[in-house]
């Protein structure tokens, strides 16, 4: 169910937001806090179904407003149990997002933009092609809209959250506070190639965990995957990044993915050590997962290994990613809004489990 263009969607809305809505139709402001609990924490569609608000009071609101949270439009579920949700906006824009269950912890990684025009070439998102910011309401509406709960969310899906700072700040607002989802800032990540302006909004804005994505320690080689280094270079970003101090329980990461013959020498390595060294910033090393046609591989576990082993021994924090949901396009860089691509709307339909 899309929302409706006529109504005012509560989902994506702030507490002092929803407080002024009210007021500006003759509401009490103090019920604001109840129905974004039933709207964030119990996910109704429709206002019939809260039951601790006056009926005069919901029948009021349903003639100007709506929850508005937008269910997924398809989904694909892997052999590893993970789930890609294909959304699509009032505007028909489309997104994804992966839901990774692994024992207790359930991560979502979810989009803030419709494509992407930060143009990484190992990125499929960037061969999408760009089609808008999403807001608030459709980047927080990836948790509420699938029929599972979340105890991690990570900023990694479609789109550069430093491109769309503002809805990636007021989201992170909505997914931690207690009128919101009550998610813990420490399971909360936003990874990002670096915009300096964004970057540092977000380290001033927000409590939550942030991953730059680096791909290579040389500016030359990295400039060819990530063009953003041209004019925001990954040494300046890590500079950035170590002169905040992180509250405790806050973690700075870089997340680098292993290409085989590209970026896995031991030069790179020995550059990488340099670039780390006494920053306290971790290395989140993964694999590289080819798109149809590509010509490129992922390094081998054992060089995988080589690369950890000799982070650790150099006292710079390392661990080597797991790979979830390759065989659905659902892993890291390989989010394309595919179900959208080559689906016409009626056989997407279908494809729902």
């Amino acid at each position: 169910m899309n929302t409706s263009p006529l109504k005012i969607p509560l989902t994506g809305l702030t507490k002092e937001e929803l407080e002024l809505l009210l007021q500006e139709h003759g509401l009490d402001a103090g019920y604001a806090g109840r129905l974004l609990y039933w709207i964030y924490r119990r996910k109704v569609n429709s206002f019939e179904e809260i039951t601790d608000i006056p009926r005069k009071i919901t029948a009021i609101l349903a003639g100007f407003s709506e929850p508005g949270i937008i269910p997924p439009f398809s989904s694909v579920e892997s052999e590893d149990g993970s789930v890609k949700y294909l959304f699509r906006n009032s505007e028909g824009k489309y997104y994804e997002s992966v839901y990774i269950p692994d024992g207790r912890r359930k991560t979502l990684c979810i989009s803030v933009q419709s494509g992407c025009r930060m143009g990484c070439t190992f990125c499929a998102t960037g061969r999408y092609g760009w089609h808008g910011n999403l807001t608030s309401g459709e980047i927080t509406g990836q948790v509420t809209g699938i029929p599972f709960d979340v105890t991690h969310v990570v900023f990694m899906g479609m789109g550069e959250p430093c491109d769309n700072a503002d809805e990636v700040i007021k989201a992170c607002t909505i997914l931690t506070s207690e009128w919101g989802l009550a998610k813990g800032r420490a399971n909360i990540t936003i990874s990002t190639v670096g915009m300096l302006p964004g970057l540092e909004r977000l380290l001033n804005s927000t409590e939550c965990n942030i991953t730059l994505s680096l791909h290579s320690p040389f500016p030359e080689e990295r400039a060819a995957i990530v063009p953003a280094e041209k004019r925001w270079p990954a040494r300046t970003l890590v500079d950035l990044i170590k002169s905040h101090n992180p509250r405790r329980g806050r973690r700075f990461s870089v997340a680098y993915v292993m290409i085989d013959g590209v970026n896995d020498s031991d030069a790179h390595l020995a550059e990488l050590r340099r670039m780390l060294s006494g920053t306290m910033i971790r290395v989140n090393l993964l694999p590289y997962h080819p798109l149809p046609g590509d010509v490129y591989r992922s390094s081998d576990a054992e060089k995988m290994h080589w690369f950890k082993h000799s982070l650790v021994t150099s006292g710079i924090s390392a661990s080597i990613r797991r790979s979830r949901g390759n065989d659905v396009y659902a892993a890291c860089g390989m989010l394309a809004a595919t179900l959208s691509a080559n689906t016409s709307d009626e056989d997407k339909t279908n494809i729902i489990p």
